[in-house]
């Protein structure tokens, strides 16, 4: 009978300090479940996929069909239903973004920021009737946040109005980079109310009158994600539709700290995920008569991608564990984002050095994870001001503007 840390040694081999082993034996199950259907549906369609910019809709649905948010056996022994533990958490992004980062975006931003969202901003009637939808994957969601104009500066600078209209809200503006909002079910979208200039936010139905969403075409990272720039013009939603408890951006940076700590762990995922393709190629590659992986110079450059993921490693765990207990906050969030996603860089760059020319052509997976570093690097709170928010802290001063 395999064990629990036989599994774990199977599944995370690079994970030398043991931080996997917090996992419950159900979750570890769970994860050995997850790694076979990644490996099996979504492994052989990723390239296609990939060149295409199209999302692998089939694949992700035997993926979601495992219960990722919802298996009745990651809850035994839990009082809150509503939320894996925040290690499970941590190492099922992990395992998602160790095999692709759109595949992992696209989770964070349905399970992450549309699922806090409800459950952060809605009311217990409206939790009740959103949450379900969004963790069993019946309805898919995005956030409808970002503006054309206003990204780093969206606190201050959110431009779509919300006007009360009898029992109606009349939504205007735009938003953009709004992952999976194309196929969304249901878009929460974020406003400021005409008479108080509070930011409010609203569930929006797909295909709602009024409401049209762009594909962005041409990226050269999570290329498979659906990113959409969405138009609201005189958009009319119910006064049900408002998220009862969000009435300015502190609700709305409640939401975005959370999920600021799920895109440290889909770094740290990434980090893995280069480091397991690179050790594949040079284990098999031969020059000069012998295999690469026997030359000092590419053993040292491996030595380093391994550090790097395993000190992100580190700090997705504790920041998993603060998190479990209740007792982290933004600054917290932001250093192991700033931090896992600034030594990405470096990961995924030495990957592709140790590939040489054969590093930038998807065939050998370490490209997708090169291009896509670049995305975990600037969305989600870009370097400079997850830079800032921890500078704030240190010196009590804030440098924004």
């Amino acid at each position: 009978m395999t064990t629990k840390i036989e599994k774990l040694q199977y599944l995370y081999p690079e994970d030398i300090y043991g931080y996997s082993h917090d996992l419950s034996e159900n979750e570890v199950n769970f994860l050995m479940k997850l790694r076979e259907v990644l490996e099996k549906e979504l492994y052989p369609v990723i390239d296609e996929h990939w060149k295409k910019e199209l999302f692998p809709m089939e694949a992700f649905k035997k993926i979601t069909d495992l219960g990722l948010m919802t298996h009745p056996t990651l809850f035994e022994g839990r009082e809150n239903k509503r939320k894996t533990s925040e290690i499970f958490n941590l190492f099922r992004l992990y395992e998602l973004n160790r095999m692709d980062s759109s595949i992992g975006a696209f989770t964070i931003v349905h399970g992450g920021l549309a699922y806090s969202t409800v459950l952060i901003g809605g009311s217990e009637e409206q939790v009740n009737y959103y949450a379900p939808k969004l963790a069993s994957y019946e309805w898919h969601s995005c956030f409808g946040l970002t503006e054309p104009l206003h990204g780093s500066d969206i606190a201050g600078g959110l431009s779509t109005t919300a006007e009360k209209q009898g029992n109606k809200w009349v939504l205007n503006g735009e938003k953009k980079w709004i992952g999976g909002a194309a196929t969304a079910d249901v878009l929460p979208i974020f406003a400021r109310e005409v008479e108080d200039g509070k930011i409010k936010c609203f569930m929006v139905a797909g295909g709602t009158k009024g409401l049209t969403v762009d594909k962005i075409d041409g990226k050269i990272a999570l290329r498979m994600v659906q990113n959409g720039h969405i138009k609201l013009n005189n958009v009319e939603v119910d006064a049900e539709a408002r998220l009862e408890n969000i009435n300015g951006f502190k609700d709305v940076a409640k939401i975005l700290y959370t999920t600021r700590a799920d895109v440290a762990h889909l770094a740290t995922g990434l980090h893995a995920g280069a480091l397991a393709n690179t050790l594949k190629y040079v284990k098999e590659r031969e020059q000069f008569g012998k295999k690469i992986s026997e030359f000092q110079l590419v053993q040292e450059k491996l030595a380093r991608m391994q550090a790097n993921c395993v000190t992100s490693l580190g700090l997705s765990h504790r920041l998993a564990v603060l998190q479990e207990k209740g007792k982290y906050a933004e600054v917290q969030s932001s250093l192991a984002k700033m931090n896992n996603a600034y030594r990405l860089r470096e990961t995924v760059a030495l990957g592709r050095e140790l590939l040489g020319g054969n590093g930038i052509i998807v065939e050998h997976d370490v490209a997708r994870f090169f291009v896509d570093a670049e995305a975990a690097y600037s969305y989600e709170g870009t370097h400079e001001v997850n830079s800032l928010i921890i500078g704030r802290h240190l010196t009590g001063k804030g440098a924004f503007v």
